[in-house]
């Protein structure tokens, strides 16, 4: 494509190419943190790349990847192009220095400048760009650079640097003029699908990366936008010398006459590496003349395609013959040569400079995010807030007014259960909020910007205003409807116990969505987990006549027995019951002379001792603790 046509495959998409100024942009501005800023990555080069895995079948080693190599310059793109299952997703794992696959062993490491960077190192010259936009929805396209900017490692820049840069790249990626749209989410409609991707694109650019790692950044994105996208990247590859390689499936004609060089994978083995030019000449070498007027892409894909073939024997067999007609070819020998001379180093890297990062740091940024996220998103807590007064306005005005009657001792017992029981299992709607604060957690993991102590922790602190709110609105309504014991001192206890109630609920949330980060599959455990604590509880059977199994194996580990016990001895430990006209109580108490019922009565029929009330705030704060930190265990273990 001739510099003529791409400028006017641009002008259709409604563009025009970033200015030239953008190059100091976006490497002159990091002034203050220059040890890999001005670190010049002349080349990227990997040899002998081979991933074995053991097969599943025959419990033999099966090789996904078989000695592969390749090398690109700064400035160019390369594609990574294959049929499904040849192994681009785990060469592009490879080079991103990322887990290939599940206990794959793994041979061939990349280069950069022939030297072998420490992984901290090349975690500050690449980054990484997912399939799947994993941006946060409710964020505006400019709050999602800014944020992305503050967790880099390079964040010693200055607020003025920061703006500046993440203006340059706005305007560069053509994203300036919905800087202040936001994302979208199911409810709120946002950018395209297109934007997205550029905009996933430019929140890794931040940085001023020397290599970009893309994974199908024209994956569901039509032809047009897809050259819009990449286009974009080629323009900054260009002006910066950055080098980008992609894995991409099936692209138009325009879109993959934007890469310089292309590697094609079949079953494992490369098919060619060279120059996207030079495809007819080497095909047509072998007897495979490219038809004109046909996409140079589909037309390779198909022949190295031998998946759908109607006659297997003749596809195997043209296969090989490509196969066997690239290592034979002289493009293959000058790459070898090429290879060894680019793996001599040319250029050692700086000594690692520590993070001027802190914890700390990292920590308020990710609690300011979510808060962003928390009061815009309504998925987060509006619906949440919606839905408890909902239930607080049914419950009180089901409960309404219940007299100090002894024929209310029942019904109060049975709004305690419901209370807290239901409070608990609407914490569900928790799940999707966390699951995309994970998936985002997820990919920023794998660039190296945070760990998942900071994640777990910022998550912990951001929901306890919200759940405390959503405490302090449903007991308003509920407790004063339905006439609970009347005092100050038991209206603020009941409030302490409900808030702990939600915690533990959304913490339980947290750690089934941490195990099982499928929407469906998170709701259905988190449902039956709270099924479970509701039948164990104490409410259902009392705990001194339950099955000794479920008693000792679950009823001591449910958050909701503490709460319901707790809650029952708030109502009944200072309060008494009237036993009616007719003097008949219901239970015999010191208080029967005085035709009452004492409320310690009720709790001596549930074996509920008062006094423990110090105790049962540890055990629940305990309970809450262990949820967190298995949640943090099982994202300290899981990678995906």
């Amino acid at each position: 494509m001739d510099s003529q046509t791409h400028s006017s495959s641009m002008e259709e998409c409604g563009r025009n190419p970033p200015q030239d100024a953008f190059s100091v942009d976006i490497e002159s501005k990091a002034v203050t943190d220059t040890h890999l800023m001005n670190y010049t990555v002349q080349n990227f080069v990997w040899s002998g790349v081979t991933v074995t895995v053991n097969d599943n079948k025959t419990g033999q080693p099966k090789a996904i990847l078989d000695n592969i190599d390749g090398l690109v310059e700064a400035g160019e793109m390369c594609a990574l192009m294959g049929p499904s299952g040849c192994g681009k997703t785990t060469l592009l794992n490879v080079l991103a220095r990322r887990d290939a696959a599940a206990s794959a062993k793994v041979e061939g490491a990349p280069l950069i400048n022939g030297n072998h960077p420490t992984l901290q190192n090349f975690r500050r010259l690449t980054s990484y760009v997912e399939q799947e936009d994993a941006l946060i929805g409710s964020l505006t396209v400019k709050e999602t650079m800014h944020f992305a900017a503050r967790l880099a490692h390079k964040n010693s820049l200055s607020k003025t640097e920061r703006i500046s840069r993440i203006n340059a790249l706005l305007e560069s990626f053509g994203l300036k003029a919905q800087e202040n749209n936001i994302v979208g989410t199911p409810i709120r409609k946002g950018i395209s699908g297109g934007q997205k991707r550029r905009l996933s694109v430019a929140s890794q650019l931040i940085t001023a990366p020397k290599i970009l790692f893309l994974d199908e950044p024209t994956s569901g994105l039509d032809s047009a936008a897809s050259f819009e996208v990449m286009s974009f990247v080629k323009d900054i590859a260009k002006t910066n010398n950055l080098i980008v390689i992609a894995s991409i499936h099936q692209p138009s004609t325009t879109t993959f006459g934007l890469f310089d060089k292309l590697i094609l994978l079949s079953q494992g083995k490369t098919q060619y590496f060279g120059a996207v030019g030079g495809i007819d000449q080497h095909f047509a070498s072998l007897g495979f003349p490219m038809p004109t007027h046909t996409n140079p892409a589909e037309f390779i894909l198909e022949l190295i395609n031998i998946d759908f073939a109607t006659d297997q024997a003749e596809a195997e067999a043209r296969l090989q013959t490509i196969q066997n007609g690239w290592s034979e070819s002289s493009g293959a020998a000058e790459l070898s040569t090429m290879i060894d001379s680019a793996s001599q180093p040319t250029d050692l890297l700086p000594p690692t400079k520590p993070s001027t990062r802190t914890f700390f740091v990292v920590l308020s940024t990710l609690v300011h995010r979510s808060f962003v996220k928390s009061y815009r998103d309504v998925v987060a807590y509006g619906i949440r807030i919606a839905m408890y007064l909902g239930l607080a306005i049914m419950m009180g005005t089901v409960w309404l007014r219940l007299d100090a009657d002894q024929s209310s001792i029942q019904p109060f017992i049975n709004a305690i259960f419901f209370g807290g029981a239901f409070m608990s299992f609407m914490a569900v709607a928790y799940v999707p909020s966390f699951l995309e604060d994970r998936a985002t957690f997820v990919k920023e993991r794998a660039n190296g910007l945070y760990g998942p102590s900071a994640f777990m922790l910022s998550n912990f602190i951001i929901g306890l205003p919200y759940l405390f709110l959503i405490t302090i609105l449903f007991s308003v309504v509920v407790y004063w409807l339905s006439n609970f014991n009347p005092t100050a001192t038991a209206f603020f206890t009941w409030i302490m116990w409900l808030f702990l109630d939600l915690v533990a609920a959304e913490s339980l949330v947290v750690l089934m969505s941490s195990l099982f980060p499928n929407f469906v599959v998170s709701l259905a455990l988190t449902a039956f987990a709270n099924g479970l604590w509701m039948s164990v509880n104490g409410f259902m059977v009392p705990p001194h006549i339950l099955n000794v199994f479920w008693r000792y194996v679950f009823h001591y580990i449910d958050y909701q027995s503490y709460v319901f016990q707790g809650m029952m001895v708030n109502e009944f430990e200072d309060r008494s019951y009237s036993c009616g006209t007719d003097c008949n109580c219901m239970y015999q108490t010191e208080l029967a002379s005085q035709c009452r019922v004492a409320g310690t009565a009720v709790l001596d029929q549930y074996g509920f001792k008062t006094g423990r009330t110090g105790k049962w705030v540890g055990i629940l704060i305990g309970i809450i603790a262990v949820y967190r930190l298995l949640g943090l265990l099982v994202l300290v273990l899981r990678k995906k």
